[in-house]
């Protein structure tokens, strides 16, 4: 039989495509709850990061699922029941900014111009088409996803998920809706976050604006009436300074201010109580130069006093003072309510009013809440100019008043969007909040972290529970441990999350609301006008409403004020069907969305399917028992009764039964199969039984149950062809019609094991996670949704930025496939990525493509080249002497020779290096460990090793096939598509077993990826031959270095003479170091010829044989060259052992392992020493 063979050289575009349609066929990254459930298999979890659909992925995105898939494919070797989530994130900011500019560029028109759903209908369109191409980049890097359980945040399984969430929220009162200002992008026209906001540094100004005083007015409506205060006036009151004026000139006061702009909707200046000034300023007002508005002047200890008060000495500035604005302070604050977050705090301790002075654009309005018309206020100039055109106006203005006293540079931190990066506006509008900051939330968030990862301070102010009713508490464990610290800051000073955002893309907000000014009882309770515990569908029928809807819609609030009552009411999500009654009387749902990082908090809950989790399990064997192998995935739906089921004509339940016939009895797969088969179920029977239960199939059982459930096996994820009906989509007509493929998922794989992210999301998404996770699982404190929170390290250009499109710096994973492979860019991210620094990339562009690369690939593509050109001469050299029979009596590795013993022990150690890099993420480890493998050990030393012995040898033969096995499969997680290609040629190949090494049972057609993660015993770490063979290579290297240097021909045979005290170390070993060294033969003697002399273990050794006669002066400079570096090192070594810092605190082993560093090399540069005056 002839042996297996591999092309000459690896060809990625030919193998990658062939060997991923392989893994779909054999369903190799398929889940099975039920084998978690019912068969006592281990779970292993992983939720992908859902990528936004509002781009392709870029190296970030490849890196972070490079990772994923690591981990994934390791655990799924290791036998664990291994699910890989894999989905998308609607991004709505991100995606619906984008599509606008799209539609305003290609066809002049904005989002307004459109009727909503039709422009949702274009969102879709757009998503659709980055969904399929962010699938087909992941599956082109190999990602091991179970790709039938492919899930999106807006898909029904998700949305039912969001509404259930938001309904339950709602109904603890951790969900509400208030006035309050928040971080506004007037770009995008929607509220943000606080962790959507990104800091910047700008170079901005101090402007100092004077406000006239003015003593209160007789009539309050009328601020004409108020009389000015004069100089002298303030004097008398003891106003320090006041007589540095003009006595009857009118007084002032000086505020500084970043925003000038905003000092239209000012309604109080501001000054601390422990200010000089403050008591000559009691009773006064100011009035606001142009408005005209009277404000009144408060004290409040917020207010940051100067540095040097007007009438003190200059002097030089102080650096410790306690706030560095007090250098640019006047003491006096402008106080604007509506447009500072400070002032807003302020204003509520006192009263003051807020007034809204611009539009949702940032332009100044009089009609968003400064009614200046009937406030008879001035300013008109101001109306309709942006708030940087309004800032010039104003300070013109001012100007010309002789108002504007100064204006001074000063750089300062400035929220921006970190979607439009606009500077965001503090606007006072009405939100929707999560109620973050109750301990339901932000508590059982802190108290999720093991106590080794939080401050003395988190644990006095959220100590942990109670173990026996929260065993939850202190599972979740960051990686590295340093971010726990960004986790449980960020919960200290957490407000509460504005979730609302106004926009049309996103889950639409589930609140109808109406408004009546007639009084609202309840009968029983005539007064109850704030709470009231069902839902109104009309207001004078509250009565009878509760009545009817109590059972199907739970939740309703009332809010009233002087004039009218607000009824809101949170619609249950199984309760759509009365949503239209609720409109036919006068009720609208809210139209704005939420938050994307709401459906994103429940992706642990929604892609596992909640809140549905208590769906039973229906098996393929269940649905067709004779052809169940080909059915991939099964949907469920509880459809009650037959009657629910088939509808009443030409309505959707109709429609679906019309297409599940045609698809059971007539359509067919390219194969020639039916695409699907459907059953119906009892599902008390499903509950009891479990996969043992046989369908319904009497018509008379399946028309008198009323808990039947319908089950769906789909054999085809691709549209089917119709006649009737035209292509369809099975996974969208299920899904439409409320049929979910999660059965079993939260119960099997929640929680979690590890979340594979990056930094800048800990507080926008893993806090909010772990927050509505423990929440709805339990009724106390459930798990935290993973057990493991690994942080890798981001990707940067070559100079250490960001890459980005802007900065035409990135790379698309894509185009490093098509020039590298897969496998090449999986390697070299993952070799390195390491725990403590970002990865630079340094970026070229490519002449031939025009596209960037990166010159670090090729280390990954050279790494892939070495083991394709390695398994090509292996696979050359395993036929065995007797082929048609090979031994299947195992082998012992101690009969091996040392080579081979050699070889084993280190796969040995590498497998068990391995499995501890991986168990603490420690992903460049496991790379650099598998390169040394391969390139040093197996390449470089043992396939020259065992070149003369291997073709006669069978025991040596099963060694390389174990030892080429073993390396395929622990590479496999980090370059999966080379190695399953070469696994396809090795898996054929029966050599004998080697004893010790279980690489599990070989299956034919079996496919690398679902095959045995390698299990090495004890008795395969010969640390004797370990120990041997390394001191050999020692040897060898120093006879290479010898060579090379005396410029010896590879293929001359040189003769080694050998210390009589080393030839016993190395006479078992001599055809070995032959080999290796390039040796015609090993004596004792001295040699007879020129020789040239080198040190080995402090022993002086000669090579003869070298050449017809040897280069004195060449080989003087060789020793005076070793010389050199010998005595850098004794210096060296000398130093360390003489600091008593080191001999005595260090390790005792390490200062051993110095001590005979030490004395190695000072034999031999002794030796180095005797050579030289031989030489001499």
């Amino acid at each position: 039989m002839s042996s297996p063979s591999l092309t000459k050289a690896y060809r990625p575009e030919e193998h990658e495509p062939r060997i991923w349609q392989k893994w779909v066929r054999h369903r190799s990254f398929a889940a099975d709850p039920a084998r978690v459930l019912f068969a006592g298999a281990t779970p292993y979890t992983i939720l992908i990061p859902p990528p936004n659909v509002t781009a392709a992925l870029h190296l970030g995105h490849a890196l972070n699922n490079s990772l994923q898939d690591v981990l994934a494919r390791v655990h799924r070797m290791k036998g664990y029941e291994t699910l890989w989530m894999p989905g998308t994130d609607h991004a709505g900011i991100a995606t619906q900014t984008v599509v606008e500019k799209r539609v305003l560029a290609e066809e002049g028109k904005r989002r307004t111009d459109f009727p909503r759903n039709e422009f949702v209908a274009r969102i879709q369109t757009f998503k659709d088409e980055y969904e399929q191409r962010i699938t087909d980049q992941l599956k082109a890097l190999g990602c091991s996803c179970d790709w039938d359980r492919q899930r999106f945040t807006m898909d029904p399984i998700c949305a039912r998920a969001v509404r259930e969430a938001f309904f339950r929220l709602f109904q603890e009162g951790l969900i509400y809706r208030g006035k309050r200002l928040v971080n506004w992008d007037p770009v995008t026209q929607t509220a943000l976050a606080d962790d959507e906001v990104e800091m910047t540094e700008v170079q901005g100004s101090f402007y100092y604006l004077r406000y006239p005083l003015v003593h209160p007015p007789t009539n309050p409506d009328d601020p004409k009436d108020a009389q000015e205060v004069t100089w002298s006036e303030l004097a008398a009151r003891g106003f320090p300074s006041a007589d540095q004026y003009p006595e009857d000139d009118p007084a002032w006061v000086t505020v500084a201010t970043t925003r000038p702009e905003t000092y239209i909707g000012d309604t109080a200046v501001a000054l601390n109580p422990a200010d000089p000034r403050a008591p000559a300023l009691r009773g006064l007002m100011v009035q606001l130069p142009i408005i005209g508005r009277i404000i009144p002047i408060v004290t409040d200890d917020y207010v940051v006093m100067p540095a040097r008060f007007p009438w003190q000495p200059e002097r030089e500035p102080d650096d410790q003072a306690p706030d560095p604005k007090a250098h640019f302070a006047t003491g006096f604050l402008k106080v604007t309510p509506a447009h500072d977050p400070n002032d807003y705090e302020l204003g509520r301790r006192h009263n003051l009013e807020a007034i809204n002075v611009m539009a949702p654009d940032a332009s100044i309005s009089e009609s968003h809440g400064w009614d200046r018309a009937a406030r008879n206020e001035g300013g008109h100039i101001f109306v309709g100019k942006s708030r940087e055109d309004a800032r010039k106006l104003v300070i013109k203005e001012f100007q010309v008043r002789a108002l504007l006293e100064g204006i001074k540079p000063y750089t300062h931190s400035v929220g921006h969007s970190y979607r439009s990066h606009a500077a965001i506006e503090p606007y006072l509008s009405d939100q929707w909040y999560v109620k973050v900051s109750d301990d339901q939330l932000r508590g059982q968030a802190q108290r999720a972290l093991p106590i080794d990862q939080r401050t003395t301070e988190s644990l006095n102010h959220w100590p942990d529970s109670n173990p026996a009713s929260s065993p939850s508490d202190g599972s979740l464990t960051f990686y590295p441990a340093r971010y726990a610290k960004t986790y449980e800051s960020w919960h200290d000073n957490l407000r509460d999350w504005c979730i609302s955002r106004q926009l049309w893309w996103g889950h639409q907000i589930p609140v109808w609301t109406s408004s009546t000014t007639q009084p609202i009882t309840t009968g029983a309770n005539p007064s109850q006008t704030e709470q009231i515990d069902g839902v109104p569908v009309k207001f004078q029928f509250l009565d009878d409403a509760q009545h009817e809807l109590i059972h199907v819609t739970r939740f309703a609030k009332a809010e009233r004020n002087s004039l009218t009552t607000t009824v809101q009411v949170c619609i249950a999500p199984n309760d759509q069907n009365i949503e239209q009654r609720f409109i036919d009387n006068g009720f609208t749902q809210d139209p704005d969305v939420l938050d994307t990082w709401f459906s994103s908090a429940l992706w642990p809950l929604s892609t596992l399917g909640w809140p549905n989790d208590d769906l039973p399990i229906v098996m393929p064997h269940q649905l067709d028992p004779r052809n169940f192998r080909d059915i991939h995935s099964v949907y469920l739906k509880r459809v009650g009764t037959w009657k629910n089921f088939i509808g009443k004509g030409d309505d959707a339940a109709d429609q679906l039964v019309e297409r599940l016939l045609h698809l059971r009895d007539f359509a067919r797969t390219d194969n020639g199969t039916s695409p699907i088969s459907y059953q119906f179920f009892s599902e008390s029977t499903l509950h009891e039984l479990g996969y043992k239960t046989t369908p319904l199939t009497s018509p008379d059982d399946i028309a008198t149950a009323t808990d039947l459930v319908c089950a769906v096996g789909l054999r085809t994820t691709e549209p089917v062809q119709t006649a009737p009906f035209g292509p369809i989509d099975l996974r969208h007509l299920l899904l439409s019609h409320n049929f979910v493929n999660t059965a079993g998922l939260l119960a099997a794989f929640n929680p979690t094991n590890v979340l594979c992210t990056a930094r800048e999301i800990i507080t926008l998404w893993v806090s909010r996670m772990v927050m509505f996770n423990r929440f709805f699982l339990d009724d106390s404190a459930g798990s935290p949704p993973f057990r493991d929170v690994f942080i890798h390290a981001m990707i940067q250009d070559g100079e250490g930025r960001k890459m980005s499109k802007s900065l035409g710096n990135g790379v698309d994973p894509l185009d490093i496939i098509h020039s590298h492979g897969a496998d090449a860019m999986r390697f070299t991210l993952v070799q390195m990525t390491t725990q403590t620094q970002d990865v630079r990339m340094p970026v070229e562009r490519d002449p031939q493509s025009n596209r960037n690369t990166s010159p670090k690939f090729d280390i990954g593509r050279n790494f892939c080249n070495k083991l394709w050109n390695a398994a090509r001469f292996a696979l050359s050299n395993l036929e065995t002497t007797d082929s048609t029979s090979p031994t299947n009596t195992p082998i012992d590795p101690a009969s091996l020779s040392l080579a081979d013993r050699w070889m084993l022990a280190r796969v040995a150690q590498t497998l068990r290096e391995v499995d501890a890099a991986l168990a603490s993420y420690q992903f460049s480890t496991y790379a650099q460990l598998m390169y040394d493998l391969l390139w040093r050990d197996f390449c470089d030393w043992y396939l020259e090793a065992i070149k003369p012995t291997i073709r006669e040898s069978a025991a040596q033969q099963a060694c390389l096939r174990a030892t080429l096995d073993s390396i395929l499969r622990m590479l496999h997680p980090i370059t999966p598509f080379i190695t399953e290609a070469i696994y396809e040629q090795v898996s054929t190949l029966r050599t004998a077993p080697i004893t010790a090494l279980d690489l599990g049972e070989t299956v034919e057609d079996a496919v690398l990826c679902t095959s045995a993660w390698p299990q090495a015993d004890d008795a395969l770490l010969d640390l004797a031959a370990v120990s041997q063979f390394d001191r050999l290579r020692e040897l060898v290297t120093t006879i290479r270095e010898v060579r090379s240097q005396h410029s010896v021909q590879p293929k001359r045979r040189v003769t080694l003479h050998l210390d009589s005290s080393l030839a016993a170390d190395f006479t078992s070993a001599a055809s070995l170091l032959e080999v290796l060294a390039g040796l015609d033969s090993i004596t004792p003697d001295a040699p007879s010829s020129p020789a040239v002399p080198f040190t080995f273990d402090g022993r002086e050794l000669h090579l003869s044989n070298l050449a017809d006669s040897v280069d004195t002066a060449a080989e003087h400079e060789r020793l005076t060259k070793q010389r050199v570096d010998l005595e850098k090192s004794v210096t060296a070594l000398t130093t360390r052992l003489s600091n008593p810092g080191y001999a005595d605190r260090a390790p005792a082993h390490l200062v051993e392992q110095t001590r005979a560093q030490l004395a190695r090399a000072q034999a031999d540069l002794d030796a180095v020493l005797q050579s030289l005056e031989r030489l001499a």
